[in-house]
């Protein structure tokens, strides 16, 4: 049992959410901070109240659900902007570019599309007679 347990745990998967759990926590706390320190108070100049948490009816607190939702839009588009985009940017640049087509010809017997080159079609195995030199590909 204790073997099982340290397969599980010591699997890469496990290590690497717990390594991002860590990261993300310590992200999110620079994140708050950035709000709380830098947006929010440029919001107060402009808008001219630091807080919306006056705000209310009653007993229900109005205020505090703005605050709320307004530092978890600005959070979102702080993340959006600084990893979500340079991210996408990392992986369309690593992505492999896609292979140029390979020219085709049509198999006499089953009318699928096979490799010029090709002296047997891959889907009814008929044997094809080689494409002569100077023509042109069917497909």
């Amino acid at each position: 049992m204790l073997k099982g347990f340290k397969d599980f745990i010591l699997r890469g998967n496990v290590v690497e959410l717990a390594v991002g759990v860590v990261i993300g926590v310590a992200f999110a706390a620079v994140v708050n901070s950035m709000v709380t320190n830098l947006i929010t108070p440029l919001i107060a100049l402009v808008g001219g109240a630091p807080s919306f948490s006056g705000i209310r009816t009653g007993p229900i607190l109005w205020g505090n659900l703005i605050n709320d939702v307004l530092a978890f839009l600005i959070t979102a588009a702080v993340v959006y902007l600084v990893v979500v985009v340079p991210m996408n940017r990392v992986m369309a640049r690593m992505k492999p570019s896609e292979p140029p087509p390979q020219p085709t010809r049509g198999c006499p017997e089953c009318l699928s599309d096979i490799p010029q080159e090709a002296r047997r079609c891959a889907y009814c195995t008929a044997e094809v007679p080689p494409v002569a030199t100077g023509s042109q590909p069917a497909g």
